[in-house]
């Protein structure tokens, strides 16, 4: 019994202390929270110094209208070599990224069928032409014989016929003599534009149908961007307006310019395309990604620094110093322009002439007291 009153008692002891150290560790955590809170409220209660750099002004700026765009580049003059005959590859040694001359011949189709069906066709024609030199000697005679009254007219009108059927007859041959001397030089491939090879899309000794695709050749002189505009953004482009485009890998923004807008809108997306022809820059390839923005106008505005817009709450804001304490002023966004190095941002609601805090002082608490340093207003 003893023993067991025993064991009770040391559970108390250890329950006690227990106890003990968490009310310690509450009342101590709650001794450092009430410390910070009094840092803080004497902080605030400080305020802050604001020197006259950390202030902008609003000013009323002349800002570009843009029309934001995107997509993939591509080189405006492409073009697949086809086989224009049937028959075997031979000779295709262009793989991708080789250069090609305008005209240069880059594969054959096996000529063998074309030279049999043009010799057929030649030999075809000179039996025709023979024909012809028949029926002429024939009408020839049967005229001298009419002017001597040995023959009739009917007879002599017969041979003229005949002699008409057998001209067409060689010319027909001579037109499929031209047909298949057209289909003997279509088996030499020739590349239609100068430029690179980007895809090589058949092998030697395979067997190509008509329009079988061989080789794809890009012109990477002359470089597009295909813009998807909504509707109302493609009332605003119009041909020859100026963009300035921003290209993965390239560390310079490109100028380009609209070329044209598709008079069409896209079935499925309802969008509308423009096509942005782009300056001369070394090194640029078909498939690369570009986004930028089209000038479309101009507008006056008071504007500030981007980075002196708060966005940190439900509705953009600005800091200014008001009564020498930290007010939060809400304020509409519109255009945005880079000018003097930096991006700013048309803001409604703020008169011209308005110090505002810039962003480089951060997010600071409405109320806070402000103290102006040296020079400042």
């Amino acid at each position: 019994m003893i023993r067991r009153w025993f064991q009770w008692g040391l559970a108390a002891l250890v329950i006690a202390a227990l106890a003990f150290g968490v009310l310690r560790v509450l009342s101590q955590r709650k001794e450092q929270q009430a410390a910070d809170a009094a840092k803080l409220l004497q902080r605030a209660q400080a305020g802050i110094e604001v020197a006259p750099t950390d202030l902008v002004a609003v000013q009323l700026r002349t800002l570009a209208r843009t029309v934001p765009v995107s997509g993939s580049l591509k080189a405006a003059n492409t073009v697949v070599v086809k086989a224009r005959v049937a028959g075997e590859l031979q000779g295709l040694s262009l793989r991708e990224g080789d250069a090609v001359r305008a005209g240069q011949t880059v594969a054959r189709v096996e000529p063998a069928d074309s030279q049999a069906r043009l010799r057929q066709t030649e030999q075809q024609a000179e039996a025709a032409r023979a024909q012809v030199d028949i029926a002429r000697r024939s009408f020839e005679n049967n005229r001298a014989l009419k002017a001597q009254g040995f023959i009739s007219q009917f007879a002599l009108d017969s041979a003229a016929a005949n002699l008409a059927a057998a001209e067409a007859s060689y010319q027909a041959a001579l037109a499929a003599a031209d047909v298949t001397r057209k289909a003997l030089e279509d088996t030499v491939l020739r590349a239609p534009i100068a430029g690179l090879v980007s895809q090589r899309l058949a092998q030697n000794g395979e067997r190509l149908a008509v329009d079988g695709r061989v080789l794809e050749i890009v012109d990477l002189r002359r470089m597009e961007l295909e813009a998807s505009l909504s509707a109302a953004e493609a009332l605003q482009v119009q041909p020859g307006q100026k963009a300035r485009l921003q290209i993965e890998g390239v560390p310079t923004p490109v100028t380009a310019t609209v070329a044209r807008v598709n008079p069409t809108v896209l079935a499925g997306s309802r969008a509308v395309l423009a096509y942005l022809v782009l300056d001369p820059v070394p090194g640029l390839r078909q498939g690369l990604f570009a986004q930028g923005q089209v000038q479309v106008g101009s507008v006056q505005a008071t504007a500030v620094p981007l980075n002196a817009v708060r966005t940190d709450k439900p509705l953009p804001y600005v800091q200014l110093i008001r009564d020498q304490r930290l007010v939060h002023q809400q304020v509409q966004v519109g255009e945005r322009a880079d000018a003097d190095g930096q991006t700013v941002v048309a803001v409604q609601g703020l008169p011209e002439n308005t110090r505002v805090l810039s962003g480089a002082l951060g997010p600071l608490r409405e109320g806070t007291p402000v103290t102006l340093t040296a020079g400042g207003k």
